[in-house]
Order: C-alpha cells, then structure tokens, then sequence
C-alpha cells in the first residue's frame, strides 16, 4: 500500500480483524466489519463468503474461495466482489505428489487427510506413480483427533495433506503429530514448512496479499470491483525445511533441492 501512495494514518486507515481459526466467529465478525462501514473490505477464505452474505454494497476483495463462490465471471464478477482466487485444478495436487514421490522414491503408501473427502484426491497421479492413496477424511465439527487416530492405524510412508483452509488452523497440531511419528508429509501452505513442517507447495500468499493491495488501490479511486477481473494464481513456491529432515533422518535429492524456492535450516 505504501509503494501505491497509501500510508497508514496519513491517506488510509486499516482496521483489522481476525476470527483466530473459529469458523463460528465469522458471521459475527462479518457484522462488526460492514457497521463500521469501511470504504473496502479485504477478506480471505471462508470469511469472505460470510462477509458478502452480510453487504451487497462495500466493495470486497477476496483471497481465495471469497474471491470466486457465486460470481458471473472470473474476467467480470459483477457485483461488489472482486480478487485474487487460490483455487488451484486436478494438475496442482497431482504435482505435489510427485514432488513427495521425487522426494521419497520408494514410496508406496500415502496418507491423504482431506477435508473434503475422495472426491479431490489425486487418484490419476497415485496410480501412475504406483503409490496407494490412503484417504483420512477429516470432519470439521469432530476436530481432527479422529483423523489422526484413524492415520495412526495405518501404515503409511509419508502423508499428504489437501489443500484447505481448516489444516491452516490446525497446523501446530499436524506438524507436532507428524514429528512425534516421523512421518514425512507434504503441506498445501508454506507457513507449515516455516513452523517446522517438512516441505510444501503451494500459492505464495505473500504474493496473493501483495497483489490484493493493487485492487484496493483501483477501488479507492473509483473503480467499481464488479468491472476488476478476477486475477488466478501465478506463482507457486517449493520450501523444505532442511532441520526436519535431518530429524527425520532423510536426505533431500538434490533435484529437489534445485527446485525449491526456500530452504529453511
């Protein structure tokens, strides 16, 4: 916002909010945001859905499914909603595998935790890969206690986990389960790598947060975010966390390293 000429407390004023991981706060603070009627909201995931339930009139840029539910169009979205999308195809998980298979070639049992369920495993890249998918549904209103108690009863190589916003919250938990198990895993978030997790590839947020700042800046000198075409994602980052490996007694191929983005020792 500064590069754009924005700065806090001269031209703009930012008031944050943050629902700390708790889906049943968002509604709440979806009301608390629109009754301070800002001139734009900014909101990622799952509460900006609850925001634009709550306002049809402030213009909203969302981050991820926020952006995209319900618009006519990614190149016109019409209405009050514009923004960055992380939705991500069928290629995208399929390359994370291999990324993990690269990583461990003789893997041949994968634990795949997803929120959603088998609907959105890589099934296609697991069997040309010859790797088993495993899937562990986890439910959000049970936790995810049960996933990993159902997880520890197989017998699995390394673990995959899918791309959601519910692992996000609980990362502390899955990174601490996996370590005490040593099991290698794969993450969707590179903030799992940075908090000890073994590796991930994903959407780099921090380009997705810069780039939102650029459709703030339109709106706040007139542009109506229906006409700001829905921008997908561009860059994708590799990070391996090199002390977890270690701990976990793996050596990283060298192929993998010369792909990775960050390494983190």
């Amino acid at each position: 916002m500064r590069e754009l000429g924005w700065t806090e407390g001269k031209n703009v004023t930012i008031v944050w909010r943050s629902a700390e991981g708790r889906p049943d706060r968002y509604t709440a603070l979806a009301d608390e945001i629109v009754k301070l009627k800002p001139d734009v909201i900014v909101a990622s995931g799952a509460p900006g859905l609850a925001v634009r339930k709550t306002t049809t009139t402030i213009p909203i840029v969302g981050i991820g499914v926020g952006a995209v539910q319900g618009v006519q169009s990614l190149a016109r979205p019409g209405g009050n909603v514009t923004g960055l999308t992380t939705a991500s195809d069928a290629r995208f998980a399929e390359k994370r595998l291999e990324i993990l298979k690269e990583t461990l070639p003789k893997l041949a049992r994968v634990a795949y935790l997803s929120d959603v369920g088998p609907t959105d495993a890589p099934e296609a890249a697991a069997r040309q890969l010859r790797v088993t998918l495993v899937t562990i549904p986890v439910k959000e209103p049970e936790g995810l206690q049960p996933a990993l108690a159902a997880l520890e009863r197989q017998r699995v190589d390394a673990v995959f986990v899918a791309y959601g916003r519910f692992f996000w919250s609980q990362r502390a938990e899955i990174i601490e389960f996996a370590a005490r198990r040593k099991l290698p895993v794969m993450y969707p978030f590179d903030i799992f790598v940075r908090d000890g997790g073994l590796m991930s590839y994903g959407v780099s947020f921090a380009d997705l947060f810069r780039r939102s700042a650029t459709y703030v800046d339109k709106i706040l000198k007139g542009a109506r975010p229906g006409d700001l075409p829905i921008e997908q994602p561009v860059k994708y980052e590799l990070l391996v966390n090199l002390k977890t490996a270690r701990a976990l007694g793996l050596t990283i191929p060298q192929t993998i390293l010369l792909q990775a983005n960050q390494t983190i020792d």
